[in-house]
């Protein structure tokens, strides 16, 4: 998975008048529909409008396009995280091998602005930096009961779960429109070849974990939409 910063911690805030919740509300269901749809770089314009709400108002509620993502995603990476947990608890290793990386795809596939997240270099908050990091912990965790029970070839590393998601991002965007669960099929041509039955050596060493840093698409969000860094 992609590695992540996180920023400063946030502090509990303080209930909003019943007006600033409804208005918050408003911008949260329409940025969750125009993410979903446009992806990472949605208008903030276009959704502040669906909201019915200024663009200062939005801006009030979150400073940065950053936060609101944040706002969005949370949930979905509290779904992720159940899923490895559940999956690390299989007592068929390969059963939760499988379980867990089609949870991750499928949450991909059904959402532009999650597919374009995971394959990102994001700043995430001090809680969500901690849902990820102990997400990975039980990546790694179903990756070794897979290896252990001898269903998981012994040559894959963590790193190798990166081609899964970098792969996946393309295909889900590439057939969206067209074959929108086409993504299952290459799914489980990768699956195939990570099973340990029929294996044969790889030519090329696995990547680092810095080289896979260096290799994430890296986003910034800024106020005018979500681009890749120069």
């Amino acid at each position: 998975m992609s590695h992540h910063t996180p920023t400063a911690s946030s502090t509990p805030a303080k209930p909003l008048r019943r007006d600033a919740q409804r208005n918050r509300d408003a911008i949260v269901a329409a940025a969750r529909t125009a993410f979903s749809a446009q992806g990472l770089d949605a208008s903030l314009e276009g959704i502040a409008r669906e909201a019915g709400v200024a663009i200062g108002t939005l801006y009030r509620h979150f400073p940065t396009r950053l936060a609101l993502v944040e706002t969005l995603f949370d949930a979905k990476y509290t779904e992720l995280l159940a899923a490895a947990e559940e999956a690390a608890a299989m007592d068929d290793a390969w059963e939760g091998f499988c379980s867990y990386l089609e949870k991750l795809c499928r949450l991909q596939a059904c959402d532009r602005a999650f597919n374009g997240l995971v394959s990102a270099r994001l700043p995430l908050h001090v809680a969500g930096r901690e849902m990820y990091e102990r997400a990975k912990e039980l990546c790694i965790q179903v990756m070794h009961n897979a290896q252990e029970q001898g269903v998981l070839r012994a040559d894959v590393t963590a790193q190798d779960i990166a081609y899964v998601i970098w792969s996946q991002a393309g295909i889900i965007q590439a057939t969206r429109t067209v074959a929108p669960q086409a993504w299952r099929r290459h799914l489980h041509l990768m699956l195939d070849a990570f099973r340990a039955e029929g294996a044969h050596p790889l030519p090329e060493p696995p990547l680092t974990s810095e080289q896979v840093d260096q290799t994430l698409t890296t986003l910034e969000c800024t106020d005018e939409g979500c681009r890749e860094a120069s």
